[in-house]
């Protein structure tokens, strides 16, 4: 097998890795130079970029990828550790160095990043490349070392033995022989059946760290004489500082400075606390003239009316239209989806310090190639100057992939107005308060869905027409060139333009509002959020009108497509589908929903069991999944993702809605936006299906299925169709 890594550098890049744990605190980061120039001496054995084995005999994975609570140092780390033969306890994870020409996301093109659920897509077969070169490296230099045949030397749990002579040698003692090895041109990789790592239980990476506190988020760095900042920003989008005045804010002991930036006035201070009193101190004058200045009833309003227009043309399978003018009965619904916050646990921050000739940025870094150029810009520097260090984030959900650059260009802009005073060398530390990135960060688009379909005689449907109005993501962004076609964004209709069921005369339309200027982003699992609503929750309403089950029809519809099929099949059987569900208590009404949808690559079918009350509020019993994400790397993380997607999806289709008066939103922290609780967390039955196809992704594609499979439960339960999130109780009453 060819090595597409051969010619990558077995040299040179430690010293951009090695500064990753840099920056924590002065002891820490002199504990870690000192053991550095310790190992100074003996070089560790670098096959490729994404590995490295020192003579201490760790095996370092480093990861192109962000840890934002995903598993991903486990799954890579896993998949290097597996075809290398390490043991599991010598393997750690660092994140890479931003550096897109050794650390391309290879689904994103020419650029570093993590999103679209990638990581183990793009890596797999990359670094099962690397740990195979590495191994076979180290067996070369112990054939040489003891002059006996490469084929007869053995390599397990990270110990290189000859049977015959019964000599042995750990990684760490080959280190330096194998790094005078020529690179092979190719490499063996296992056979899954020889696996003993991938698909088996591996304990994460990431756990102990973040268990003892050792583990480093941003909030968590401190370097000497650094500032902590927090800015005062327009409560609407698109406001300007008119003028400002510091002199209260400059009064509270322990604020430094105060600068303005552009659309915002930032405060800075020693500490977190002392410069959000000096921000709240603050007497700001907004001139809001070229504002944003809509409402949520307004923008529905004008996105209902678009709803009942043509739009352009996403798919177009014969001729929808004139089969919907046609003979045949008629079903049609309209959904609304109100906009999202991605409310990640550790709001946005970001530390950016000048050095001699560029700059040390440390943060929970997603997109690294594209803030690294941005940051290039603002400080007219080559952008292998922006040195970024890559640290765990408190989750992300999409945010942290920001299209502008947002935050981090806040945080740049505030070392900038240091200017050349006393603070003018002082890193920066941003830090944005919960109620900060509530109202004037980034949100999953609203969006208005009409649905219209046809059913013949017996059932079967032989139209279906979907129109979807809504802001487009990409329109602006690095990506728009080829995420928008002929004026279409991918993102808008994903899931929608590409739905599997084999109807006969199919058409997706997409209106792009304008003037809307609310800023959006992609959300965990982007357009599939709403379009796996709508679909599956219209394609139950047409099953309840055509006299089928539910399941029986979407096979029949998925005669052409097996995974999806195959999911669905394992999730219906899991969860009894068919047989009747336990009586509840008096004035309860119980019923169990079905939804099955493609993202990323990978297919997830669920059914969802709820009981709704006297009063229509909804508990929701039991969500059993069946997945089917190909190669298996590690199920335990299946798992826990797949677990986390419903109470990720649930907190959206119970509670979740951003709105806007007047072009302020109203929501500010979790108070008025409010996750799930422990007590409203349903039982998840997870079921994954054996494949030997390439791994695919599992962050997001958890997401859509459930609400739908919860709405068409208490559809079952209650004869009653939701066509508004999140959920309103008022209508469920009995």
């Amino acid at each position: 097998m060819n090595n597409p890594i051969q010619n990558l550098s077995r040299r040179g890049f430690l010293q951009g890795a090695a500064g990753l744990t840099l920056g924590l605190s002065l002891p820490a980061f002199a504990a870690k130079a000192g053991a550095a120039a310790a190992q100074a001496a003996v070089a560790p054995f670098e096959p490729t970029p994404f590995l490295r084995i020192g003579a201490d005999n760790t095996v370092t994975v480093l990861s192109k990828h962000l840890e934002m609570g995903q598993g991903t140092y486990t799954g890579l780390a896993t998949i290097v550790a597996e075809e290398l033969d390490a043991a599991w306890p010598q393997v750690k994870v660092e994140g890479a160095p931003a550096d897109a020409k050794r650390f391309n996301n290879l689904a994103f093109g020419p650029m570093q990043g993590t999103g679209g659920s990638t990581a183990m897509a793009n890596s797999w077969d990359q670094l099962r490349q690397t740990g195979a070169t590495a191994r076979a490296m180290l067996v070369s230099a112990a054939a040489k070392r003891w002059n006996v045949p490469a084929a007869e030397i053995t390599v397990r749990e990270g110990v290189v033995s000859h049977a015959a002579s019964k000599r042995r040698a750990t990684f760490g003692e080959l280190a330096e022989a194998a790094a005078a090895e020529a690179v092979p041109a190719s490499v063996t990789l296992k056979d899954p059946k020889d696996f003993r790592l991938i698909g088996k239980h591996a304990n994460r990476k990431d756990s102990f760290a973040k268990t003892n506190g050792s583990a480093q988020f941003t909030q968590d760095v401190h370097l000497p004489g650094m500032l902590v900042a927090v800015v005062a920003h327009s409560p609407r989008f698109g406001g300007k500082v008119k003028s400002f005045d510091a002199s209260k804010a400059k009064a509270i002991k322990g604020v430094i400075d105060v600068v303005a930036i552009p659309g915002a006035v930032a405060v800075l201070a020693k500490d977190t606390w002392t410069a959000k009193k000096g921000r709240d101190a603050l007497t700001v004058e907004w001139d809001d003239s070229a504002a944003f200045k809509l409402g949520t009833d307004e923008m529905r309003a004008s996105y209902q009316a678009l709803g009942q227009t043509p739009g352009l043309v996403a798919r177009k399978d014969g001729d929808a239209n004139a089969a919907l003018a046609g003979a045949g009965k008629v079903v049609s619904a309209s959904y609304d989806f109100p906009y999202l916050a991605h409310a990640a646990m550790e709001p946005m921050n970001c530390v950016i310090q000048r050095t001699a000739d560029g700059l040390d940025v440390w943060n929970g870094e997603q997109f690294q190639t594209v803030d690294q150029g941005a940051l290039a810009a603002m400080f007219n520097l080559p952008p292998e100057k922006v040195n970024i260090h890559m640290l765990y984030a408190g989750g992300s959900f999409g945010r942290r992939a920001s299209t502008k650059v947002d935050y981090i260009r806040e945080a740049a802009s505030i070392v900038k107005a240091l200017g050349e005073g006393a603070h003018a060398k002082a890193p920066v530390k941003l830090v944005w308060m919960r109620e900060d990135d509530m109202k004037a960060g980034y949100y999953r688009p609203m969006f208005h869905h009409r649905l219209e379909a046809t059913l013949d005689a017996d059932g079967s449907i032989r139209a279906w027409r979907h129109r979807l109005v809504g802001q487009s993501i990409a329109k602006g962004s690095p990506f728009e060139g080829f995420m928008i076609k002929d004026g279409v964004d991918g993102l808008s209709v994903e899931g929608a333009a590409t739905l599997p069921y084999a109807i006969p005369n199919l058409q997706v339309e997409l209106h792009t509002p304008a003037g809307i200027d609310v800023p959006v982003l992609w959300w965990r699992s982007v357009g599939s959020t709403h379009t796996a609503y709508s679909t599956e929750t219209f394609l139950d309403r047409l099953a309840v009108e055509g006299g089928q089950d539910p399941v029986a029809l979407r096979l029949k519809l998925l005669a052409s497509h097996p995974r999806h099929a195959a999911v669905l099949r394992l999730a219906a059987d899991k969860a009894g589908w068919g047989t009747p569900l336990p009586k509840g208590k008096a004035g309860e009404r119980r019923g169990r929903g079905v939804a099955v949808h493609e993202s990323f690559h990978s297919f997830v079918a669920q059914v969802a069991e709820v009981t709704v009350a006297a009063d229509g509020s909804v508990k929701v019993d039991r969500i059993v999944a069946a997945v089917d994400c190909g190669m298996a790397i590690n199920p335990d993380n299946i798992r826990s993702q797949i677990e986390g997607s419903v109470g990720f999806a649930l907190s959206a289709a119970l509670h979740g809605e951003i709105t806007l008066k007047d072009g302020v939103v109203e929501q500010g922290n979790f108070g008025e936006y409010a996750p799930i609780r422990i007590n409203e967390m349903p039982r998840v039955d997870v079921h994954i299906v054996a494949s030997a196809e390439k791994p695919t992704g599992i962050g997001e594609p958890g997401v859509p299925p459930v609400a739908p499979a919860v709405a068409n439960a208490i559809a079952a339960a209650t004869g009653k169709w939701l066509t508004r999130m999140p959920f309103r109780t008022d209508e469920l009453k009995a």
